[in-house]
Order: structure tokens, then C-alpha cells, then sequence
């Protein structure tokens, strides 16, 4: 397994919020982490890259263990996180933003360049010049995408990959994560559209408090609409 997280408990100050969350993903996958909002999704993604600190449990990556681990050595590791609300640099420049990120690596596939990030995103060519504050909602997902992808990671992490963008967009960041998924590169989602995520992934974690309340394959899940609408309100 890439990345394999047994009884991770993590929380802020007195408040714990992760209860014993396990969870893998396999080379190659593409794999969803859902909830309803509150349930605990972003506080596992900071826990994963070391941003809010693991009060138990164990986080191994690409066979080492990262639970305590900085998060700049987590990074380096592999592991490139596409945040939520996008986070991208206001004032740089998207060509700036970009470069910016570039780690010089490969996993055993084509690497990630510049020129290839504005290949497979092209409205981003059409703004190389135009500072983070200019660009469209999309046009930030794309970049903060574009961003992590610079980085030359092993596994993508997506926090709330699609929120707030217009159908259109929406459509066309799935059309690239599909296009993602066929290289080969390890992906852990997190976001609402059930119907886009059962499209693009394997398998699946449902989160209630804090806690793994079921995980299985994409045709599990969609065979069971009382899943559904227990944990997902669907």
C-alpha cells in the first residue's frame, strides 16, 4: 500500500475529532473520503500532512512513518495536497505559482514540468501574467491543481475538489481527474458530488464523528441508498 493509516486520533487542543480513522489506498487508485461537513474529512487530510498533529495511531507513507513528521518532510516524501479553498499565492503570477512549487522528480512515470502542467490545463496558458486575484474560481482550482501537480507527487490529495464552482467547471476538473486517474497517479478526494466521484474512483470512506462508519467499492455503495442517505443525506 502507498498510504496506510491505522487508529489515527487527532484533534484541536481538548477537542478530538478523529476517533480511530483507518484507511488505505493501493498505487494507482483513486479513493473518496465522505461526510457530511463536520465529520472530520479536512481534519484527516491536515493530520495526513503532518498541519494538525496526530494524537494517536500510526500514518505510514511509501513505507515510512510520517504521524509525526513535518510537513515539509511529508511533502518531500511525495504528497501533494490541492487544499481547501485553493490557497494559491494572490500576488504571484500564475507562471509564478507554478514554477514556484516545481520539484524535479519521478515516480517511475513522466514527470510533471511547467509545459506540461499548461498542456493539460490550457485556459492557464491564457493567463500566465494574471496574478492569483484575477483568475475565475476555476481558473484557481485549476491552478492550486496545477500547483500540486509542479510538485511531482506520488499521491494527490484533494480537499473539497469541486466546491463553489459553476457546473461547467465542475465538469471539466472531473474530465481532468479522470484524465489524472489514467496515468497511474494515486488519488485521494475529498467532495459532494456522489454521482462524479462514483464515476472517477475505486473504493470509498464514509465518515460520521470522527469515525469510519463504512468503506467499500464504488458498485457497494451505489447498490446501498440507505447508506446513502444515512451518512450522506443523498
Amino acid at each position: 500500500m502507498l498510504l496506510e493509516v491505522k487508529n489515527l486520533e487527532a484533534g484541536y487542543g481538548h477537542a478530538k475529532v478523529l476517533f480511530g480513522v483507518s484507511l488505505n489506498i493501493g498505487e494507482g487508485e483513486v479513493v473518496t473520503l465522505l461526510g457530511r461537513n463536520g465529520m472530520g474529512k479536512t481534519t484527516s487530510v491536515r493530520a495526513l500532512f503532518g498541519l494538525t498533529r496526530a494524537a494517536a495511531g500510526e500514518i505510514t507513507f511509501a513505507g515510512k512513518r510520517i504521524e509525526q513528521a513535518q510537513p515539509h518532510a511529508i511533502a518531500r516524501l511525495g504528497m501533494g495536497l490541492v487544499p481547501e479553498g485553493r490557497q494559491i499565492f494572490p500576488n504571484l503570477s500564475v507562471r509564478e505559482n507554478l514554477l514556484m512549487a516545481f520539484i524535479d522528480r519521478a515516480w517511475g512515470a513522466e514527470r510533471w514540468t511547467f509545459e506540461r502542467v499548461i498542456d493539460f490545463f490550457p485556459r492557464l496558458g491564457e493567463r500566465l501574467n494574471n496574478a492569483g486575484t484575477q483568475l475565475s474560481g476555476g481558473e484557481q482550482q485549476m491552478l492550486a491543481i496545477g500547483r500540486a501537480l509542479m510538485t511531482n507527487p506520488r499521491l494527490l490529495v484533494l480537499d473539497e475538489a469541486t466546491e463553489g464552482l459553476a457546473p461547467v467547471i465542475r465538469e471539466e476538473i472531473w474530465a481532468r481527474l479522470e484524465a489524472l486517474k489514467n496515468t497511474g497517479l494515486s488519488i485521494l478526494v475529498i467532495d459532494k458530488e456522489l454521482e462524479a466521484l462514483c464515476k472517477l474512483a475505486d473504493r470509498h470512506y464514509l465518515l460520521e464523528k470522527g469515525e469510519v462508519v463504512w468503506s467499500g467499492a464504488t458498485a457497494a455503495l451505489l447498490a446501498d441508498p440507505d447508506v446513502q442517505q444515512t451518512y450522506l443525506g443523498v
